[in-house]
């Protein structure tokens, strides 16, 4: 299938490689792609205390449980401060209001799992599932280092579940992203890939880097999951934030009645027909099953639930998300963003 991608292929050098190969960054993208996302990215906010708007910002209160916080000083109510944080023995005793006001911790490891397998390897409109996936983790990676917290993350292929554990750190998230690129220019239709990697072991392996007071955010189509997947979410969502990120195509969501095309895995190639209505109906209860199946997980579980569409660009999908307003509505506040660049611990 032709993707009518909107820009034309940049000649890049692909790693290991000492010929110039062209690349689209529709279909696949390498570590300057995604290193150029870091002013944007830098300007997200994954504070606890989100905007109304926010898909972090439940119905029953914030996604994120926060970071704690510190105690700090006692002094006279302003109009502007929260009536909750009055201290009413201080305000009986001198007769003349007083607030607590406190400090956040500033220690929240974020840990970003994103799914590079054969599954993510599509798209009809905009961009490939993987690239979507990818470009989202940068941003939210670069947002993460901006705050001051540390970040880390998992790669995950139909090879292998690669590990980098959260550090105040730049170059971590440089090692991290390139991991992440790497894997994604491996996708190829002619690639032949093992067995796909289970989400069992991908959450495996989320368990032993997040014990506890992280957020986690898995960006995936959730493919294959196993039997333990929803057991391991639950253990896991005890003790940390965790955000299910459903990353879709279009086509998938709405099939036409008049498409014809193969689809592979890398080994085998399956012909459908959407003109057949038995397999247009077919191909549709996967989709709204695997949808019906996010939705149990983040009732029962009380995990968070997020979409985005590889059919449109990605950091507009995010700002909205995250309750923020447009790029060009929020590029006057630019120049009040907080510069705290990254630390190695």
């Amino acid at each position: 299938m032709r993707l009518p991608f909107a820009r034309h292929p940049a000649s890049r050098t692909v790693p290991g490689s000492t010929e110039r190969t062209t690349l689209d960054p529709r279909v696949h993208l390498d570590l300057a792609q995604l290193t150029a996302l870091e002013p944007q990215g830098r300007r997200l906010r994954l504070l606890p205390r989100q905007p109304a708007r926010s898909v972090l910002n439940g119905r029953h209160g914030s996604h994120l449980r926060g970071r704690g916080l510190d105690f700090l000083e006692l002094r006279d109510y302003q109009p502007s401060d929260d009536v909750r944080n009055i201290d009413w023995r201080v305000t009986a005793r001198t007769g003349t209001p007083h607030v607590r006001v406190f400090t956040e911790e500033r220690d929240r490891p974020a840990l970003l799992v994103v799914d590079q397998r054969m599954s993510m390897f599509f798209g009809s409109r905009h961009a490939m599932k993987s690239v979507t996936a990818a470009e989202a983790a940068a941003l939210l990676g670069f947002a993460v280092l901006e705050q001051g917290d540390r970040v880390g993350g998992i790669v995950v292929s139909d090879e292998a579940v690669e590990e980098f554990r959260p550090r105040r750190s730049r170059a971590q998230l440089m090692r991290y992203l390139s991991a992440l690129a790497q894997a994604n220019q491996a996708l190829h239709p002619q690639h032949k890939a093992p067995a796909p990697t289970s989400l069992d072991q991908v959450l495996t392996s989320v368990a032993r880097l997040a014990s506890r007071d992280h957020l986690i955010i898995l960006l995936s189509d959730f493919d294959v999951p196993g039997p333990r997947t929803e057991a391991l979410l639950g253990a896991i969502r005890r003790h940390n934030d965790l955000m299910l990120v459903a990353v879709s195509d279009p086509l998938s969501e709405r099939l036409p009645d008049d498409l014809a095309c193969v689809a592979t895995d890398g080994q085998r190639h399956a012909r459908f027909d959407t003109s057949d209505a038995d397999q247009r109906r077919a191909l549709e209860s996967v989709a709204r099953e695997r949808r019906q199946q996010l939705e149990r997980w983040s009732r029962q579980l009380g995990v968070g639930l997020a979409s985005l569409s590889a059919g449109s660009p990605t950091l507009p999908q995010l700002r909205t998300l995250l309750g923020l307003p447009s790029e060009g509505a929020a590029g006057s506040d630019a120049g009040n963003d907080r510069a705290t660049g990254g630390r190695d611990e």
